[in-house]
């Protein structure tokens, strides 16, 4: 017994199972939310409350889908929206325009999906420039400068519509409609919004100004170009001259009696002495050394301009693209220092009387204007910069077709030599303000240079709203709103329809009665534009012509270079594609020492 009771298997012996918790108030601790809850509840009641909650988190995700439904939704309405304005400007309004204009008896070429006719400009006038003019066509340069336009009027007439990508220019060459344009309805059209590029060249003075800005500029500085005004630069413009001349005239002496000149390039010097002294007046000098650096800036926007066709070319941080971004930094920051020194010079005021002859310079006009606090320094500024443009490029392209045609033309040189020397005497005595007036011939041959040869060669407006224009067809010319209307000035200056069968010969005896009768129509020529936006400067290129024109004639003989190639072409303006080598010989008498 005592063995099988050693022996026998043991039970295993459990152990005890933990404790519930204590009540809270046996053990003090903080009573809880879950301390009441049983340790128990009884199986229909978990049942409801599972329930719930998956009601509950069903509508959640109910709510959540449709939200993402509606997001969605949302957002393929606003894709669809927009696809479907961007199909409508670029197909469906166009061809819309296409049928309101052909049921109006104006055609043109077809538009093209997002180019336009584009493709066919550039390619019209690349094969036009490839070559140049021969001589038998000299002066009828219509169809090489405005190739497109050449073309397509032999297709459809004077009144057609073309396609700048996708935007409508309709191209107007009737005078009558021109007057209506620019003069009786010019209320219902506004200035083409000029491309970033050109407008860094221009500044956005009054060339890009609109509205009551626009004609406040205008005002303000109107009596800064009045004749009575420009007539004191003459003594500083002829006196730059004619050291220009006395130059050619030591290199003609030290190269055998003559010298070959470009008179494309030289001629830029006349030309930034005259704009910088009417824009500065007595701070010629400050504004001489800013007005270089916007000569500099220049050639790099020309260069730009040559590439607006390449998409954002602009932005590009190419090499030339960040000296002309810090050159125009600089330029600003140079006008606006000559702006603070002239505004807090007490002396200073537009009148300059005691300074310089009583002569009303841009720059003291515009200040004059902010300390009334009605032009900013920004916006002088900008119109610095127009000045410059404008004045430097309009007077070099006078200057430069002036001389070659009188080159080209012996004839019409020796009889402006002629006038010259009665009314202003030798190279010994410089022309005077009371001298210029009286050189009828030499203005008659400056007219003429501005019909053949316009610095502009066409213009553009756009209708601020739907509006009619003459009694073109039943009831007149129904314009869209939006759509641009290009006035091309040289083929009215060329037209055989207003000028004769001679439109494309060089003839200054045209002008003998006058510019406003010299065509069967008063509005064939208008090289400086027409109505309340004419050119504001056209009376200092004029003026600046006709004095340097007058001091070369009495100075020198001209004649073509056999280098020089006829080859009018354009780049925003008419410019000799390969420069206007002429040659000048020297005259026996000569201005004294």
């Amino acid at each position: 017994m005592a063995a099988s009771s050693r022996h026998r298997p043991r039970l295993p012996i459990s152990k005890p199972t933990q404790p519930p918790d204590k009540p809270a108030a046996l053990t003090g601790a903080r009573k809880t939310a879950a301390a009441s809850v049983p340790l128990c509840r009884p199986l229909f009641q978990e049942t409801g409350e599972v329930e719930a909650e998956m009601v509950e988190a069903a509508d959640a995700g109910w709510w959540w889908t449709w939200r993402a439904v509606a997001v969605a939704a949302t957002a393929a309405c606003l894709v669809l929206h927009v696809a479907a304005r961007v199909a409508d400007a670029l197909w469906w309004r166009p061809r819309r325009l296409e049928t309101h204009f052909a049921r109006q008896g104006v055609r043109g070429p077809p538009y093209r999906f997002l180019v336009g006719c584009v493709r066919e400009m550039v390619a019209l006038m690349a094969e036009a420039t490839a070559k140049p003019m021969s001589p038998a066509a000299a002066h009828n340069a219509l169809p090489r400068v405005l190739a497109f336009y050449h073309y397509w009027r032999k297709i459809y007439g004077p009144t057609f519509l073309i396609w700048f990508g996708p935007t409508p220019r309709l191209t107007v060459a009737e005078p009558e409609l021109v007057r209506e344009i620019f003069l009786t309805r010019a209320e219902a059209f506004d200035r083409y919004e000029a491309h970033p590029v050109v407008r860094q060249l221009e500044g956005d003075g009054l060339f890009s100004l609109h509205g009551d800005k626009w004609a406040h500029h205008r005002r303000v500085l109107t009596p800064g170009f009045y004749p009575v005004n420009l007539n004191r630069l003459v003594p500083h413009v002829g006196r730059s001259v004619a050291a220009l001349a006395e130059r050619w005239r030591a290199m003609a002496c030290a190269g055998g009696g003559e010298v070959e000149v470009d008179v494309a390039e030289w001629f830029q010097a006349v030309a930034e002495e005259a704009i910088t002294r009417a824009t500065f007046g007595r701070s010629y000098d400050s504004g001489r050394v800013v007005f270089r650096m916007q000569a500099r800036l220049m050639a790099f926007a020309s260069e730009a301009f040559r590439k607006v066709l390449v998409p954002g070319y602009r932005f590009l941080p190419t090499k030339k693209n960040r000296l002309s971004w810090g050159l125009d930094r600089e330029i600003r920051r140079g006008l606006v220092r000559l702006i603070g020194r002239r505004s807090g010079d007490e002396d200073d005021t537009t009148e300059l009387k005691d300074k310089d002859d009583g002569f009303n310079d841009l720059l003291g006009l515009m200040i004059n204007a902010g300390v009334n606090k009605t032009m900013p320094v920004d916006d002088m500024v900008e119109e610095c910069k127009t000045f410059f443009f404008a004045g430097k490029q309009t007077t070099t392209n006078l200057l430069t077709w002036a001389t070659v045609l009188l080159a080209m033309h012996p004839d019409w040189q020796d009889r402006a030599r002629r006038e010259v020397l009665a009314v202003c005497g030798d190279a010994g005595e410089l022309p005077t303000k009371e001298h210029l007036p009286k050189l009828k011939k030499l203005g008659m041959i400056l007219n003429e240079t501005l019909r053949l040869y316009p610095p502009a060669v066409a213009t553009i407006r756009r209708a601020k709203a739907d509006v009619t224009l003459g009694d073109y067809g039943d009831g007149g010319l129904s314009i869209p709103r939006d759509t641009e209307l290009l006035v091309p000035i040289m083929a009215i200056h060329h037209d055989a329809r207003f000028w004769g069968p001679d439109a494309a010969q060089f003839n200054p005896a045209r002008f003998a009665g006058g510019a406003a009768r010299a065509a069967k129509h008063p509005l064939a020529f208008i090289p400086f534009g027409l109505g309340s936006r004419m050119c504001i400067g056209q009376n200092l290129a004029l003026l600046e012509a006709k004095l340097t024109m007058a001091i070369l004639l009495q100075r020198f003989d001209l004649e073509l270079s056999p280098s020089y190639v006829h080859a009018p072409t354009v780049l925003m303006l008419l410019y000799p594609q390969y420069g206007a080598p002429l040659i000048f010989r020297p005259r026996q008498s000569q201005p004294s020492d």
